[in-house]
């Protein structure tokens, strides 16, 4: 298929799910409670919600929405470092948009903009360079946020600002990586998982490869897959397949993009210009280790962190906010005490109502939005290829 129409077509979702609630009803193990089935992309959460895959599904398989969204999980002590950068009074601070409302525990960026902070949103890293270049007499920092997907722009970027020798240019480095939180979460056990679909951005970046320690030493099934429902629909059907076969394995359904080595020139990027933190907090996981990224000793100069003083408190979430237990996956949106009444997308007390990958803001958005039921066929369905 080559149109997005394509992997909307009602007729073939209808043939999906009527092969996953066969696939389903084969299972011993669904006889005995839901399967659940982690999607690990906010991305892909926001497709759930916007089709109403989750009500389409059968009864014995569940979504269950991970910590795929990079906003979501920032804390609320590095917003307000974030914060305490833009009110430096020789800064500007630039940011993508969905930065701009996640609450700290004093403010916003968004607030700080209107208190008089210069806050410029910019759609990419080189958008902040070429402020920079601009502005001479200004420090620009670029709030750099996002799994692998978004960690090789960050890089080229400082690499071009080496290359030009642009000075007043730095990035505050709060980029993560996916393998090690995975890994947290299988280790919770108080969670209950059955198989993963695997995000599809991140992977066309790192590919299928750093996911094998799912499959071989926690024996989960993990499906790669792009963001479609057609896409979503087949990935849950591999990884039934894979649980109805007793075997656990890490497959690719969005074969159109994503290699099982990635892409090695980003890769070979991000691997000259960061490197490893020992830990680094998450917004309702805590601290991980070797979850996140900092920049070598090599580009210091373009690291916010060390060009400038900064609190590196760690700020606990209000009581009130369950967005910890979401990101989680231990409670669905709808289920957390504020949802829809303090916490909403206009006044949000957790990061999970703010980005648009978020699982609050999605059902938020979508919860009246109710498919038409879909008649089960006995016809096959075509590949997604």
């Amino acid at each position: 298929m080559r149109y997005v129409d394509e992997f909307r077509e009602p007729k073939n979702v209808e043939q999906w799910l009527a092969n996953i609630g066969r696939l389903a009803e084969q299972l011993p193990l669904a006889r005995e409670r839901p399967l659940q089935i982690m999607e690990v992309c906010g991305g892909h959460t926001h497709t759930i919600f916007r089709y109403g895959l989750a009500e389409l599904l059968p009864e014995v398989v569940e979504f269950v929405h991970g910590p795929g969204c990079p906003v979501c999980v920032l804390p609320m002590g590095r917003v307000d470092d974030c914060v305490a950068l833009a009110e430096h009074p020789r800064v500007t601070l630039t940011t993508f948009g969905d930065a701009m409302r996640v609450p700290g525990s004093r403010k916003s960026l968004l607030q700080a903009k209107a208190d008089g902070a210069d806050i410029r949103v910019v759609y990419s890293p080189m958008d902040a360079l070429a402020l920079a270049r601009r502005h001479p007499d200004r420090e620009v920092v670029f709030f750099a946020l996002g799994f692998e997907t978004t960690m090789p722009s960050t890089a080229l970027t400082v690499l071009q600002a080496d290359k030009e020798q642009v000075r007043n240019f730095s990035l505050f480095c709060n980029h993560i990586t996916i393998a090690p939180t995975m890994k947290a979460l299988l280790d919770d056990g108080a969670l209950r998982l059955d198989g993963f679909v695997g995000p599809g951005h991140v992977s066309m970046v790192t590919g299928t490869r750093p996911y094998r320690f799912i499959a071989e030493q926690y024996r989960k099934p993990f499906v790669v897959t792009g963001f479609e429902p057609l896409d979503l629909l087949q990935a849950l059907w591999m990884v039934l397949k894979q649980l109805a076969d007793g075997r656990c394995t890490v497959e690719n359904q969005y074969r159109r993009v994503v290699g099982e080595a990635g892409n090695k020139t980003a890769l070979a990027a991000i691997e000259r210009v960061f490197e490893v933190r020992a830990f680094f907090e998450w917004r309702g996981l805590g601290s991980i280790d070797y979850s996140g990224v900092q920049v070598r000793d090599a580009y210091a100069r373009y690291d916010a962190e060390r060009k400038f003083s900064l609190p590196s408190l760690e700020v606990a979430d209000p009581q009130a906010c369950q967005c910890g237990d979401v990101l989680r996956g231990s409670l669905k949106p709808w289920e957390c005490r504020v949802f829809g009444t303090a916490c909403r997308p206009e006044t949000p007390l957790g990061a999970l109502m703010v980005s648009s990958e978020g699982a609050c803001a999605a059902y938020y958005q979508f919860r009246g939005i109710r498919c038409q039921p879909l008649v089960a066929t006995d016809t096959q369905p075509e590949p997604v290829r």
